[in-house]
């Protein structure tokens, strides 16, 4: 297969969505009917009342599994704009270069591919990532891209970061739950990191494809950093799909599914798609904070002895990521082939 094929950073300019990536017209984005999502909070992490911040999360997760902003968060204006300048380095390297990385399988922990899983699916999606393992630092950033120069220091400079604000939030979360602040850590075990730098080129029809369609990630929660000038994050609330106007400076949170496990389905892993654009190039990065893959996942006993019984049964995350890799991303919540 020619290397222009196998992704969509390639540098063609189409007039036409090639049909490998045109989605039956049911199942198309319906981008007309979609308003902008105005009434979830910014959270400011830098607020001195740390019960009214867990107040305002607890109040985000159970009414949208995602808070629309966080401001004050402790990773600089600077790291945030290097690192969506190395993301776009990256993928403006010759195709040849990028190439080099380009793999299908979902267990390597770095590898450039396409789509969501080209593998599985019958129809593809408008983007193409770097997919990369962050914790421990000193065990992965090694196998990371040499080229652009600069991509290590940056990326490991915001993974550090990124790690810190994480664990802050997940003892916030623990809290708003009526937990201890280590509960949840004490479930998931050592918090595992990846990270996905997303590139959605210009689509010459994107009313009739997805950079990512609807789907609910399969992790604890993930970090996510916008490019502010070109937005494309979408999610679900009430059964109509909300824009995401991104902040400067700001990082939007949204809940995973073991999240979602741990708090008894008190807080929901919220579905959510990406969009693209006929005009202009978009970058995201998502940082994903994932339990250990020995870590049984379920519903701490203070969740489940007020006539809550467990709603899922227990399993490894390991056992979890296997069944979401296995699956297309836009089919059933995987979520559900573990209930009770």
């Amino acid at each position: 297969m020619l290397l222009e094929t196998k992704v969509v950073s390639n540098g063609i300019k189409y007039s036409t969505l090639p049909t490998s990536y045109v989605r039956p017209v049911t199942e198309r984005p319906k981008l007309l009917e979609v308003t902008d999502c105005e009434k979830v909070p910014v959270i400011d992490l830098g607020c001195e009342d740390e019960s009214f911040i867990i107040q305002q999360i607890g109040d985000a997760c159970r009414d949208y599994g995602f808070f629309q902003q966080v401001i004050n968060h402790g990773v600089s204006e600077e790291i945030m704009e290097k690192m969506l300048n190395v993301a776009d380095e990256f993928f403006t390297l010759p195709l040849e270069e990028k190439m080099k990385l380009y793999s299908e399988d979902p267990f390597k922990t770095v590898r450039l591919s396409t789509s969501s899983n080209v593998m599985k699916e019958t129809v593809h999606n408008w983007r193409d990532y770097l997919r990369l393992h962050c914790y421990p630092l000193e065990k992965y950033a090694s196998e990371w891209p040499s080229n652009p120069s600069t991509f290590k220091e940056i990326v490991g400079k915001y993974c550090i970061k990124i790690r810190f604000l994480g664990l802050r939030l997940q003892q916030a979360i623990s809290e708003s739950l009526g937990l201890e602040k280590d509960c949840i850590e004490k479930i998931l075990g050592e918090t595992g990191q990846h990270m996905s730098i997303n590139y959605y080129p210009p689509c010459p029809e994107p009313e009739l494809t997805y950079g990512l369609p609807a789907h609910a990630d399969p992790n604890s929660f993930t970090i996510l950093l916008q490019d502010t000038q070109v937005s494309g994050l979408q999610v679900l609330k009430d059964g109509k799909w909300l824009a995401v106007k991104p902040l400067p400076n700001a990082l939007v949170i949204n809940i995973g599914d073991q999240l979602q496990a741990v708090s008894n389905g008190k807080y929901k892993s919220v579905w959510h798609r990406a969009v693209v654009n006929a005009d202009k190039p978009r970058i995201s990065v998502a940082s994903f904070l994932c339990p250990s893959n020995d870590a049984v996942i379920n519903a701490p006993k203070e969740l489940t002895i007020s006539g809550s019984p467990p709603i899922y049964r227990d399993y490894t995350y390991a056992e979890y990521y296997k069944k979401y890799w296995g699956r297309n991303l836009d089919q059933e919540h995987c979520l559900e082939l573990f209930k009770n």
